[in-house]
């Protein structure tokens, strides 16, 4: 049986986040623009015929083992039973326990995101994982079926709090429009003109802070505040859905000034949700890169920590990129990925 493999790609949330989970996608849609960009998580699937090399030691026959090379944990078991939710690898064995896959198997997973960086890799992990599952037991699934079923395995059988845009995103690639109808997601691909991409290619800069953060406390924190009524956040997520239109339509003209404004807005609106979504590193790399010529900027995912995304003025990147970098943190270069999940044998 041949090796399969699946790449997903990772996303940058323009705006509209948090509004995607259900909890707040409720009675007035949610509504997210994000676009995926060209860091990828990858998940290989093989059988005993095919043993791969984990970097750890061999995999004997008829057992299941995984191997993450991110945090460097290698698992073995002689079944799916035997898998138990210890936090280690936990969404790999969430994922084998749904696709039923049987002994003599071996996973090894990997993405190029840095952690905890808000670009929604855990949601990417996931889809590229189901898709190589899959793909090796012969089910055919669509992007949006993998993606349903990334996001319920996150939700029912780990617990995580969160939205599905990430999951939408990775599976189906490319510039989109998105909108939450509690659990129900209606996403098209947004006909942004060539030109407009290729000036957010140059002028976007993205950074990564060196400190991950954890979303599933700012999101326990933003949960809290909305549910006692906090006018703050309930105010602040209203206006994060109409800031997600706006930009659909401004992306779709090609205005780019306004995309900026309201990059800035979405950012804004973000901090009001809650004091955790930023901090004092967060807020000079904002005056930093302001500084240098930024006019746009927002963090991304829950924020805290993780990823910043900035958009420069024109022939401005270059000094966006040097101020950030000597504020001693990671530029991290990327292309916009047209094309999301894929899977392929090897």
């Amino acid at each position: 049986m041949a090796t399969i493999r699946a790449r997903a790609p990772v996303r940058i949330d323009l705006s509209g986040g948090w509004t995607d989970v259900a909890l707040f996608a409720q009675p007035k849609p949610g509504a997210v623009v994000n676009a995926t960009i060209s860091i990828y998580s990858y998940a290989t699937v093989t059988s005993d015929e095919n043993l791969p090399s984990s970097g750890k030691r061999p995999a004997k026959p008829a057992e299941l083992t995984i191997y993450s090379a991110d945090f460097d944990v290698f698992v073995r078991a002689k079944s799916i039973k035997k898998l138990e939710y210890d936090g280690q690898v936990d969404l790999t064995k969430a994922a084998i326990r749904r696709m039923g896959v049987p002994r003599g198997f071996h996973i090894i997973t990997r993405s190029n995101a840095p952690a905890g960086s808000g670009l929604g890799t855990s949601a990417t992990m996931g889809v590229a994982l189901l898709a190589a599952l899959a793909e090796m037991g012969d089910k055919k699934l669509l992007p949006y079926e993998v993606a349903e079923l990334a996001s319920d395995i996150e939700k029912t059988d780990l617990g995580i709090r969160g939205g599905k845009q990430d999951h939408y995103a990775s599976a189906l690639g490319g510039f989109n429009f998105m909108e939450f109808f509690g659990e129900k997601v209606r996403f098209a691909r947004l006909p942004v003109p060539s030109d407009a991409v290729l000036e957010l290619q140059k002028n976007l800069v993205l950074c990564y802070t060196g400190k991950s953060r954890l979303s599933g406390d700012i999101h326990t924190h933003v949960v809290g505040a909305f549910e006692r009524g906090e006018k703050s956040t309930c105010r602040a997520i209203d206006r994060l859905k109409d800031i997600a239109s706006e930009m659909k339509v401004a992306l779709m003209r090609g205005d780019l000034d306004s995309f900026a404004t309201l990059l800035s807005e979405n950012w804004e609106n973000q901090k009001r949700l809650h004091p955790s979504v930023t901090n004092q590193q967060i807020e000079e790399l904002f005056e930093t890169a302001k500084a240098a010529g930024a006019i746009g900027g927002k963090a991304c995912g829950a924020g805290g920590g993780g990823c910043l995304l900035f958009y420069a003025a024109p022939s401005r990147e270059h000094l966006v990129r040097k101020a950030l970098e000597k504020a001693g943190v990671q530029v991290i270069d990327f292309e916009f990925a047209s094309q999301g999940l894929e899977t392929w044998r090897a």
